[in-house]
């Protein structure tokens, strides 16, 4: 029986329809589920903000089923450069091609176009309920559901109810205020003056991508999604935020480009205050927070909604687990800890971003300038790594060869492979999951118990061969040889993939993959097996109590 007869119920509640709550609920509903979308805006927010994804993030968003859609919401960016005030080249960046999950390094795009591809997409889902302009105002959790309460523009009443709610609801969440975690605020933040426009005619920028760093007045100049070009400029020092955030000001700003009301159209001007923070607790019991209600960085490395989308597809795998009874409920505190390790090497990563770009002193400037020259613009020389593709705890192998610890929680290639007369990206080939790859028949070194785990949670099983060698339904061909040579040059024969594409471990040997799944069973929490326990004491048994 229902907690509560007036209730609309569903398995999962979205507070929040931006890009991370509808993937959320995508990621939700392909697998099955039902999920309701509680959006406190009555209508999409017209506005853009994120304009950058990568390729990982391209692959997760084909994963929410929009793959056919990315080409035409946005425009490579196959340069970006920074330069000083006089125009000399500091950072050369080449983001041509394809990246290792199989789409373009980078993409350029404007969010509404996204949002209104991800909340159609939804729509057509028949267990995708979407709830425009109701705002959460009350939550009860309760043994085995959520009740909150929300309101319409009117103020009437309606509860939903659910297995779990996650919060996708922004910097000022009220899913995270309800779950009462701190923050970790690391205190770096400035204000800067974002304009987007819309230029009419046909224009070619170059490079598609602009970091100037002119002490006078740091600016950043790119792609806002295909006809579109965004410009930021930092408030300076004694400047105000009303003298600076004025249409008439944004018009003077983009007049030395050129760009005119009589030639362009001002589709928004906004002071936006850059913050670097953390949610110190993800989760806490059913309720769970992804997002900008998790995390908040400052846009230099272009990743704020490519971490959430992160979020969202490590998230909806586990949650459909543990829905479903194929996982401990346990298993949901790795969420948190997989995904806030990532999220503050990004955070760490945007900041040093920052403290190069935003130096208004001309001689540290000058300094600067030299160093970054001097080291040819080479940004492997320059720049901290990148934020690493790659999980340092959490459902991840614990084996003993060193191989297999070197690769487990590394994010997986994706390349193309054929099946009898398909040919594509191995995740429209083979399917989206759990994928149990090897250059031998993997079946042949499973039990049937094993056989059965991996049909309950949804894994493929492939046999990755030559051009040629295809002949069983289990065959997949290497058609550009991404696969085969690197299983071959690291010594494996086959790996475990999770469903948001990190490696869970590798196989040297037919028994090593039989051990695999072991452990993925036992880390499940599934059957008789030990639940996921992390090696940070304390928050499995914390994970226990809260879902007592």
């Amino acid at each position: 029986m229902p907690l509560d007869n007036d209730a609309e119920a569903s398995d999962v509640l979205v507070v929040g329809a931006g890009p991370v709550g509808l993937a959320c609920a995508l990621y939700l509903a392909r697998r099955g589920w039902t999920v309701t979308v509680l959006e406190r805006w009555p209508a999409p927010y017209s506005r853009p903000r994120a304009v950058h994804f990568d390729d990982e993030v391209a692959r997760l968003l084909a994963d929410a089923g929009i793959g056919e859609d990315i080409a035409r919401l946005t425009e490579p960016a196959d340069t970006y450069e920074w330069r000083n005030a006089a125009g000399q080249t500091l950072l050369a960046f080449d983001w041509s091609g394809l990246g290792p999950s199989g789409w373009p390094v980078a993409s350029m795009m404007y969010q509404p176009d996204l949002e209104e591809t991800l909340a159609a997409a939804a729509e057509n889902l028949p267990g995708v309920a979407l709830v425009r302009g109701h705002t959460a105002v009350a939550l009860e959790e309760h043994t085995e559901a959520v009740v909150v309460t929300a309101h319409d523009q009117h103020g009437l009443e309606r509860r939903f109810q659910a297995s779990y709610v996650i919060g996708c609801d922004g910097a000022n969440s009220f899913v995270r205020e309800r779950m009462g975690t701190d923050t970790t605020d690391l205190g770096f933040f400035y204000d800067w003056l974002i304009i987007d426009v819309l230029p009419h005619g046909e224009h070619e920028w170059n490079p598609v991508n602009l970091q100037i760093c002119d002490p006078l007045r740091p600016t950043t100049v790119v792609s806002g999604g295909p006809g579109r070009r965004r410009w930021e400029f930092m408030r300076m020092p004694g400047e105000t935020v009303e003298e600076l955030n004025t249409e008439e000001r944004a018009w003077e700003f983009l007049r030395p480009w050129g760009l005119t009301a009589d030639n362009s159209t001002l589709e928004r001007h906004a002071v936006y205050t850059f913050q670097a923070q953390w949610a110190d607790v993800w989760r806490s019991g059913r309720l769970i927070i992804a997002g900008d209600a998790a995390h908040l960085m400052p846009p230099f490395a272009g990743q704020g909604m490519c971490s959430g989308i992160r979020d969202a597809a490590n998230l909806s795998w586990k949650l459909d687990l543990v829905l479903r009874s194929a996982a401990s409920p346990a298993l949901l505190d790795s969420y948190g800890l997989e995904r806030a390790a990532h999220v503050q090497h990004a955070i760490g990563m945007s900041v040093e971003l920052g403290k190069v770009i935003c130096v208004t002193d001309q001689d540290a400037a000058a300094l600067r300038d030299a160093s970054m020259i001097e080291k040819g613009a080479d940004p492997e020389r320059i720049l901290p790594p990148l934020p690493p593709p790659t999980l340092i705890d959490g459902v991840i192998a614990r084996g003993t060869h060193r191989l297999q610890q070197r690769s487990a929680g590394r994010l997986s290639m994706q390349g193309r492979v054929s099946r009898r007369t398909v040919t594509g990206l191995l995740d429209d080939v083979v399917g989206r999951g759990f994928l149990v790859a090897s250059t031998t028949d993997p079946r042949e070194a499973l039990t049937a118990e094993h056989l059965a785990f991996l049909d309950r949670i949804g894994a493929h099983l492939v046999r990755i061969v030559p051009a040629g060698q295809e002949k069983e339904a289990i065959d997949v061909t290497d058609v550009d040889d991404v696969y085969l040579p690197h299983f071959a040059s690291a010594g494996h024969i086959g790996a475990v993939v999770r469903p948001d594409h990190y490696v869970f471990g590798t196989a040297s040997t037919p028994g090593d993959l039989a051990h695999l799944v072991d452990e993925l069973a036992r880390m499940l929490g599934t059957d008789d097996c030990a639940p996921y326990k992390s090696r940070k004491p304390g928050l499995a048994a914390a994970a226990a109590d809260g879902d007592a």
